[in-house]
């Protein structure tokens, strides 16, 4: 119940220095990682599923690949993994309702975990099958469509999932969730990438054009957000990830100008900083951060105290 829910937890090392910094996420916290086909969804949740700390990870392969399922246990778990794993798997072959009971399988497992007190950590990949495999059963069912071919009971399905995720009640443990939303075309405005930013903790975009020039984690920072800031960190922290927000943006606002050599440099004190730490943030992004946040954090006040 609501009125019985703890609020966010500490902030979680992830092993990744973009989401230690400017995408931190915290114990309870649910986020969306927004991506096409092909831009490195799945590696990025094998990462984060490697890294976030954790009593019990709850993966739900939902409407995937069959080969996602053995990648998974053998090679991002591995048998030291999978001794604190539960894995769900309905695979793209499978009928709706099972896709649909398979997501619900993950979460109430989840929820067990959650209610003896453990750490959770619920990765459901992805969202949006579980979602078309409800448009499926409700037309069958005769439910009218009306976003884009969803019926109108898709926003409270994909809410009513989300929202058992969460910080757990007083005395209990936590389930951090991370959902996958397929975004077709990069469309971030169609309507399941739409309901399932309203109601997740934040969203993780990946950009197509990011990955086709080989940086991975392909996020896109400045789409990407985290409501667990700015209380999760401190003044001086959040001061940085602001100065890191305004160098992104003097760089991409210029960007065609300097890439076609129409910027004279003296023009500008903001762009002439961004065009020289806008490099090395660039490699920052993909950096891992086994040391973790605080570690995380020097290394990017050491970044932006160069220029």
């Amino acid at each position: 119940a609501p009125a019985t829910r703890k609020g966010l937890g500490a902030r979680l090392a992830t092993g990744l220095s973009v989401f230690d910094t400017i995408l931190p996420l915290a114990r309870g916290q649910r986020i969306g990682v927004f991506a096409g086909s092909g831009v490195g969804k799945s590696t990025l949740l094998a990462d984060l599923a490697r890294g976030i700390e954790a009593d019990v990870v709850v993966l739900g392969l939902i409407g995937e690949r069959g080969r996602e399922l053995r990648d998974f246990v053998d090679n991002v778990l591995g048998p030291v993994g999978m001794a604190r794993s539960v894995v769900v798997a309905a695979t793209s072959d499978q009928a709706p309702l099972i896709k649909r009971r398979a997501a619900w399988m993950a979460m109430a497992v989840a929820e067990v975990f959650r209610d003896q007190g453990r750490h959770v950590l619920l990765l459901i990949d992805s969202l949006t099958r579980f979602a078309e495999a409800h448009r499926e059963i409700a037309l069958t069912a005769g439910e009218a469509p009306s976003l884009r071919g969803f019926p109108p009971s898709t926003a409270n399905l994909i809410a009513s999932l989300c929202e058992r995720a969460g910080p757990g009640p007083f005395g209990k443990g936590d389930i951090t969730g991370v959902f996958s939303v397929l975004v077709a075309g990069s469309d971030m405005d169609e309507p399941i990438a739409d309901i399932s930013r309203g109601v997740l903790d934040g969203h993780v975009v990946l950009d197509r054009a990011i990955a086709e020039r080989g940086r991975f984690p392909a996020i896109d920072v400045r789409r990407s957000v985290s409501r667990s800031l700015p209380r999760i960190a401190t003044e001086t922290e959040n001061a940085q990830l602001a100065r890191m927000r305004r160098v992104l943006t003097a760089y991409e606002n210029a960007a065609l100008m300097i890439q076609t050599g129409l910027y004279a440099p003296g023009s500008d004190p903001a762009i002439d900083e961004a065009i020289k730490l806008w490099p090395a943030l660039d490699a920052f992004f993909t950096t891992t951060a086994p040391e973790g946040v605080a570690d995380s954090f020097a290394r990017l006040g050491a970044l932006l105290s160069s220029a």
